[in-house]
């Protein structure tokens, strides 16, 4: 099979999957990986799992699409349980984080037009955060090399030093809707937002009249052993988006908003054709039976600290691989010293699927059913890594 007919915006690694259990695939080099990566924090229950397979299954059998014309009974359920769940009293469905973001930032910017204030459309976000792919998205982001050669970026956002209260008091102006942040953030670097700056955030925006924003589409769904990040981290926002983990690899996003957050979204002002269509709705679904069951998410909770210890040996043992641990839970990541690219390739040759990101980190954002004997496996492959970019590290020395 040739790549040559795809676009060429992905730098692939030459092995695709043919079959895959909780936290392993089988590559089609005949070797079997243990997936640390989970579709970048996707496949929240692992491959296959056998609620989500019987649910698809006969779900298929139904009405796959009506879009939003009609109603959809899968849906509407899906929203109020999330809706028990949190914070929110409204829901918006889409297909992705991108998406999802998006929807935020219109409910945020509409709330305001409805207020009375429409001036009020401008956008504190932080340095570093990544919040999607499309020309919004890219401009909340901020980052250059996702913008570059895409034009003049779309106005509207104010980015702010990453864990900087002052700086995103003093970016507040007659003009500000909302403020808008990860509180991890993923393609950053598993880089942790203070606590007491997402209260002080909080707390500006209550102050001022604007809107706290929240993106979850990484940190959602459990990864924190919370259904949302905002719950452990005590810091309650007006929108959330979330995507990632909300269909465990069935493409799904979701808006979260308070009812007030909500109210600029009338009949007209948003829509998507497929966004929460009857097979994604379902499945999502599946995925709450699980995530929500008694018990499960004080079990991610403890998962996330027996991870961090056996990591935390790792990092101590291999100085010039690795400098640090980061993250909560199930989101964590290890900051190399050597070239990451050179620590993912190794650990991939150990068998072990790591995801890079910013900062020079490999994210560990496994399945939340990984087991204790999975996570110690994984740290072993990663230990062998490490000593495989050692060896290679002195090589290059000496030459």
């Amino acid at each position: 099979m040739t790549l040559n007919s795809l676009f060429k915006n992905y730098n692939r690694v030459d092995i695709s999957f043919e079959k895959g259990e909780g936290v392993w695939l089988e590559g089609s080099d005949g070797r079997r990986y243990l997936d640390m990566g989970a579709g970048i924090a996707v496949t929240a229950l692992g491959h296959a799992h056998p609620h989500l397979v019987e649910t698809l299954r006969e779900a298929a059998g139904k009405v796959w699409h009506t879009s939003n014309l009609y109603r959809i009974p899968e849906q509407e359920r899906l929203a109020e349980r999330l809706c028990a769940a949190t914070f929110a009293d409204r829901v918006f469905f889409c297909n992705s984080g991108a998406e999802a973001n998006e929807a935020a930032i219109k409910a945020a910017r509409r709330y305001h037009y409805v207020k009375g204030a429409p001036n009020r459309t401008r956008i504190i976000t932080v340095e570093g955060a990544f919040h999607g792919r499309t020309l919004g998205t890219i401009a909340a982001g901020g980052s250059p090399k996702y913008l570059e050669g895409f034009g003049e970026p779309l106005t509207g956002f104010d980015q702010v030093p990453f864990n900087d209260l002052k700086a995103a008091e003093a970016a507040i102006g007659p003009d500000t809707a909302a403020i808008m942040v990860e509180p991890i953030q993923g393609e950053g670097g598993i880089r942790v937002m203070d606590r007491q700056v997402l209260k002080g955030l909080r707390a500006l925006c209550d102050k001022h009249g604007l809107l706290l924003v929240f993106d979850e589409v990484q940190t959602g769904l459990g990864r924190l052993g919370t259904l949302f990040a905002y719950e452990s981290l005590g810091v309650t926002p007006d929108i959330l988006a979330s995507a990632k983990g909300l269909g465990g690899g069935f493409p799904i996003g979701a808006c979260l908003a308070t009812e007030d957050a909500a109210s600029g979204i009338v009949a007209g002002t948003h829509g998507t054709t497929f966004g929460g269509n009857a097979l994604a709705v379902t499945v999502a679904n599946a995925v709450l039976d699980v995530v929500l069951a008694p018990g499960f998410l004080d079990e991610v909770k403890r998962k996330g600290l027996v991870a961090k210890q056996l990591l935390a040996g790792v990092v101590d043992a291999h100085p010039k691989v690795f400098s640090e641990i980061r993250g909560e839970g199930l989101m964590l990541g290890v900051k190399c010293t050597a070239p990451i690219g050179d620590v993912v390739t190794a650990a991939r040759q150990e068998g072990l699927l790591l995801v890079p990101a910013g900062e020079a980190t490999a994210r560990l954002l496994p399945a939340l059913t990984v087991t204790d004997e999975e996570l110690k496996e994984a740290t072993h492959r990663l230990e062998s890594a490490a000593r495989d970019v050692e060896r290679a590290l002195e090589a290059a020395a000496s030459a």
